[in-house]
This record gives C-alpha cells, sequence and structure tokens, in this order.
C-alpha cells in the first residue's frame, strides 16, 4: 500500500511540474505574489518570496492531486512551451480599418505596427 501513495506522489509532482510557476514583486500589495496562470486563478502572497514560491508549489501540487483524484482531466502545461511567434487577433471591422490607417500613416505594415504596439506591454 504504501508503495501506491508514493507513486501517487511522484504522479502528482511530475504533474505539477509541467506548470509555470511565477513569483513577482507586487507594488500595489507591497508583497510577493505567486500564481500559476493555466492552472488556477488566484495564488498566494507574502513577504518572503522563497516562502511564497515554495507555498505556490504546495498549492499547485494540492490542486493537481484534487484533479486528478476526481478524475478530471489536467489543463495543458505551461512550463516550458514554446511558442509560434503567430497568433490571430479577431476584432471589430473598424477597429481594423482605425489600426490599418495609423499603421499606414506611420508607413509600416499592420503587422509591424501591432508588433510594435504589443512590445510596450
Amino acid at each position: 500500500m504504501k508503495k501506491t501513495t508514493s507513486t501517487s506522489q511522484r504522479a502528482v509532482k511530475e504533474a505539477a511540474a509541467r506548470y509555470l510557476k511565477i513569483v513577482e514583486w507586487s507594488d500595489a500589495d507591497r508583497c510577493f505574489v505567486g500564481r500559476c496562470p493555466g492552472l488556477f486563478f488566484g495564488g498566494c502572497h507574502g513577504a518572503e518570496e522563497t516562502e511564497v514560491y515554495r507555498e505556490l508549489c504546495g498549492l499547485v501540487e494540492a490542486h493537481v492531486a484534487e484533479l486528478l483524484a476526481g478524475g478530471e482531466r489536467l489543463p495543458g502545461a505551461t512550463a516550458g512551451k514554446s511558442y509560434s511567434g503567430k497568433f490571430v487577433v479577431r476584432v471589430d471591422p473598424g477597429i481594423h480599418q482605425k489600426v490599418a490607417l495609423r499603421a499606414a500613416a506611420q508607413n509600416l505594415s499592420l503587422n509591424q505596427f501591432v508588433a510594435d504596439a504589443l512590445a510596450k506591454v
């Protein structure tokens, strides 16, 4: 019976490791905030960065364990994910026209205009 428990814990740890965990300072909250986008909303916070990370890892493992125990499918992994650099954005035709005209006014392609704007985010 012990072996099954440790195997289950190992499966949870391996599954939890597939999710990006972010700990960053929040000026608004005046503390470190930990979150795991793509797995759950919310997270944890505290004064010590390493403690917040440790707590976040525990939350991720607990959430993954709960999902697996309930027979639910885990969301797609977020750690180590690569991006193609391409995505499609659907906007109102009026917005499309407005942005295209601004790009043309700056002698830029629509793609370059949008890429420049996104780089400033």
